[in-house]
Order: structure tokens, then sequence, then C-alpha cells
């Protein structure tokens, strides 16, 4: 054992990462033209050395990432198991602080990082190691990532410890469930989600059940909203503004309003130009809003910045759903008003002011239910209204002014979703399009469980490649098969029940009861 182990295990994991740098190399593949080294070689395939080469790189790459899983937590626990040892080696008398820094220090220096990322990688070493027992159990078994472990620790670090251990439980629930205890998250398991989309809904989940009321948070953060402006390379930099959700999300969904309006054959500006551009247009008031090409002419470029002028006013809250607005494009023609449509989801208590529970802002996540009841008393255009079941939380109903079907099943696939199904996509439902998972040509019925809403690049993929969706159901979107044959479970929503007000559920006391019992005195 010791430093004589160590080395000899390292020496193996050397000879077994060449021998599968020798696979990747195609040595296989290369061998299949001289019948003498063929049979020595073993290929993939000896009927198809090339799709064998292809799906054995696949299954390199599968064993590559639980390895990498399995030696983070190696690392995570010998960083911890250091720091210990050299706060024991060096004694009472030296400052705590002072010993962190040098722990630091030399774990940076051992893993190239500069002091605050070792610093960091200690402080989720640690973090996984005292608090988060099952994320380092999921990582030392290969199930789930160093960035996996970094969102769980992220999003743990201001929940006391039940509420770490109820996230924990919920996202990596244990092989004997708690009768208690919620119930598990729903569709993809974490580990086979990208880590951005793992945030997304740990970020979700803490929202919800965080000790602290939402409305106290948010009312922090507005205090905190700000516009800041960050230099970049190239002549180029950054403006941006810390605002409400439902600022920021109607503003998002204005720009891409009109960056649609202004799509057409003559026009050559990608959507996230056109964005830009209508951003621009919309602060600036006027000019040249095309990035200051000077390819174009002036009068071209004063028709481009009166055409996205016109496009942004046409997908104001406030303009006509169904034609034209009055502000003339510049080029012959009116801007088509494209309205920004988002779902609010409101338990049907906190909408009645029973409850404080958060609602769901689609494309953004938990809201205070105070600004979704805002939004639905100020009527606002561009905003629907769903009200979910108390008992389970499934949808009730989709407010809407129109009675065609159509409408209300896009609404239903857009709540269902929440963004594109494709696996680590993350457009939102704003920016996807429906589509028959079933062909209608091929008896497919224009149902909810035989509707997807792909975003436009995955949409071209479905119809140009071999990766195909799925079958859906009326709550659960559709799953992905790769040409390869491999199976890719979609995301799916956590859907929870809402809270109920006091005195709602048999054997409890209502608010009034409780202030007159203890009026009383009993």
């Amino acid at each position: 054992m010791g430093k004589v182990a160590v080395v000899r295990a390292f020496e193996e994991i050397r000879a077994a990462l060449a021998v599968l740098q020798a696979e990747v190399d195609g040595e296989g593949l290369e061998a299949f033209s001289d019948a003498d080294s063929f049979l020595d070689a073993e290929p993939f395939s000896v009927s198809d050395p090339l799709r064998g080469l292809a799906d054995g790189c696949l299954d390199i790459l599968a064993g590559a990432r639980e390895v990498e899983a399995r030696v983070a937590g190696v690392k995570a626990k010998a960083a911890v198991a250091y720091a210990e040892a050299a706060h024991a080696v060096a004694g009472p008398d030296v400052p705590v602080v002072a010993q962190e820094m040098a722990v630091a220090a030399e774990i940076g220096c051992v893993l190239a990082l500069g002091p605050r990322a070792a610093a960091s990688f200690l402080a989720t070493s640690h973090a996984l190691t005292v608090s988060l027992p099952r994320t380092l159990e999921a990582l030392q078994s290969g199930t789930l990532s160093w960035q996996h472990a970094l969102v769980m620790a992220d999003e743990t670090a201001s929940l006391d410890v039940a509420g770490a251990a109820a996230l924990e439980a919920h996202f990596l629930p244990p092989d004997t469930p708690d009768p208690d205890a919620l119930p598990p998250a729903r569709g993809c398991p974490v580990g086979e989600l990208p880590a951005h989309r793992f945030r997304v809904k740990a970020r979700t989940w803490r929202e919800r059940h965080h000790a602290e009321s939402i409305e106290k948070r948010h009312a922090r953060g507005v205090a905190e909203r700000r516009v800041e402006f960050r230099p970049d390379r190239d002549g180029m930099a950054w403006l941006g503004a810390y605002l409400p959700a439902d600022q920021a999300m109607s503003g998002w969904n204005r720009l891409t309003a009109a960056a649609r309006g202004l799509q057409g054959p003559a026009e050559d500006r990608t959507m996230p130009q056109l964005r830009a551009d209508s951003f621009a247009a919309a602060i600036l008031g006027s000019g040249d809003t095309r990035g200051g090409s000077t390819s174009l002419s002036s009068a071209s470029a004063s028709a481009s910045a009166s055409a996205t002028a016109g496009a942004l006013a046409a997908a104001r809250p406030g303009a006509g759903a169904g034609g034209t607005d009055s502000a003339a494009s510049g080029t012959g023609h009116q801007s088509p008003s494209v309205r920004a449509e988002v779902l609010v989801t409101v338990p049907v208590f906190a909408l009645m002011g029973l409850t404080d529970e958060p609602a769901m802002l689609d494309g953004y996540g938990p809201v205070p239910a105070s600004m979704a009841r805002r939004l639905v008393a100020d009527g606002a255009a561009s905003f629907y209204r769903v009200l979910v079941d108390p008992r389970d939380g499934a949808p009730l109903e989709i407010g809407r002014k129109s009675y065609r079907v159509p409408r209300a099943m896009r609404a239903w696939l857009r709540m269902r979703d929440g963004k594109c199904p494709f696996p680590g996509c993350s457009n939102t439902s704003l920016d996807t399009e429906a589509d028959h998972l079933l062909a209608w040509h091929y008896g497919g019925t224009t149902g909810i469980s035989n509707l997807g809403q792909p975003c436009p690049k995955h949409h071209r993929l479905r119809h140009t490649t071999g990766w195909r969706p799925t079958p859906a159901s009326t709550n659960e979107p559709p799953g992905w098969t790769s040409p390869t044959g491999r199976h890719y479970t979609s995301e799916h929503q956590d859907w929870e029940p809402p809270k109920w007000p006091p005195g709602f559920l048999p054997g409890e006391r209502s608010l009034l009861e409780e202030a007159l019992l203890k009026h009383l005195g009993v």
C-alpha cells in the first residue's frame, strides 16, 4: 500500500489509456487491409469496420465520461484529506486563515489552478464530503459529472441542512423511497442532463422550497436592478440590464418578435443580429442599426434602421394581433405584428392571494406570486394565464381569447415541454415549432400525444438526418433516438402540487380559527 500502490495504479491507468488511444486511432480499420493483421487486431466489427469504429468510439466516450467522474470524486476526497492532514501537521499555533491560504496554494500548484480556482475547488470538495453524501456517491460511481456536482454545491450553498438533503433526495432519490418526501424528479436522470440544464431544474426546486420567502428575496433583488457596460475586443462591447424577470422576459420576447418580423427573402441578417439591431434601435431611437456595417449605402442603412424600428413597434404588447402596425417599415411594406406571448403558471390559491407560493414564468422559472397576480390583474396582452389543479399540479385551464383548437394545443405543448425537447437544448417555447411526430400523410393525427415542439435547428435535424423523436403523451414530451440507435430521454418539467392554505384540508384549523382560539386562550 502507500506510495507504491499509488504509483502502480497510475501505471495501469496509463496503460489502459494507451489501449483506448490505439483503438481511437483506428488500428482495427487499418488492419482490415491485411488479412493476418486483421485477425490479430480484432476490429470493432468484421462485417462493417467503419460503422463498428463509429460505435466503438461512442462507447469510449461513454466510458471516458464515467471514468472522468470517478477521477473527480477521487480528486475531491484527496483534496479534503490533504487539507485535514495539513491542518493537523501545522498545529494550533498557525492562524486558520493563513493555513487555509497555504493549503489552497499547494493544491493550486499541484493542479495548475489559480488561487481563486483552487479555493473554489477545495470549498466544493469540502461541501461534497461533508454535506452532500449522495452527490459524492454518484460522482464516485460515475453517474454524475464534476460539473453536476458543482451545480449541486452551488444551489445548496444557501440552504439549511434539511433543505440541502431534500434537494439531493429529489434529484438523487435513495434506493428505498421516503414516503414523506416529495416525488423524485421526472424524466431524464440528472446525470444524463447537461449540467446547464440541471442548474435550471435545481434552481427551480430551490426557489420553490427555500426557507425564506421568494417575495423577500425578490424585493432585495429589485433593489439591486441596474444596467452594466463591459468593453470587449475588436471594437465591441456588452450592454445588459439586471431587471425583474417579467420585464426582462417581456423585453426578450419583444426583441424576438421584432426580429421575426424582419425576416424575409431579402433579409440576410441572422436572428441574433436582428435582435441586436432591434435592441439598438429601441435604446438609440434612430440611426444605422446594422451593427455599423460599412458595406451598406447610406440609403440602405437608413431603410434598415427604419425597418428595424417599425418591426419593434409592431411587436409591442399593445400592437394588433392580426395584421400590421401603423409604423411604416421604410422598405415599401408594413412589418407584421408578431406578439410575444409567455405562459405564467399560477397555483390557484396563489392567484387568490391565499398563499405566496411561486408562480412559473415560461422560459425563466419561479417568480413571486405577487408578480403573477399583477400580470393577470393588469391584463397583460403578452401573457397567458395557466391554472393548475391543487391536488397534483396538473394543468386545469389555459386562459385564452380565442376558441381555435390549434392555438390551445400550441399553448398546451409549450406548457408540457417548456422548451425544445431535444437533449440539452435550451431554446424556450417561444422559439419552437409544432411538429407531427408521426407525419400526417402516414396516418398521424393532430393531437397532443402526436405533437412535439422542436426549435428550428432541431426541427431541421429531425427531417434531414437519422435523428427521430420517440412517442410522446399528453404530459410527457418525446424522447429522441440517434442514427446509431441510442435512445435519449427528454427533460420533463417537475410539476408539484400547490400548497394548500391553512384550514382547507380535513383536520386543519383555518387562520381565523387559530386566531380565535389564541384570543380565547384555548
